[in-house]
């Protein structure tokens, strides 16, 4: 099942900027991976990735 934001941004003229991003993100605390995802334009992603941990 869709989730909300990838649900809404197909029924708006510029779904096409977007691109859902995936990050696995090391926890400081125990260790383990989690995985982040976020909604991002476009032109943003390798910018978005070069950033690191946000």
């Amino acid at each position: 099942m869709a989730k909300k934001v990838v649900a809404t941004l197909k029924s708006t003229e510029n779904a096409k900027n977007w691109a859902k991003v995936i990050r696995a993100v090391k926890s400081e605390k125990t260790g383990a991976y989690t995985f982040r995802e976020e909604m991002v334009l476009l032109e943003k992603v390798q910018e978005y990735l070069a950033t690191g941990n946000k």
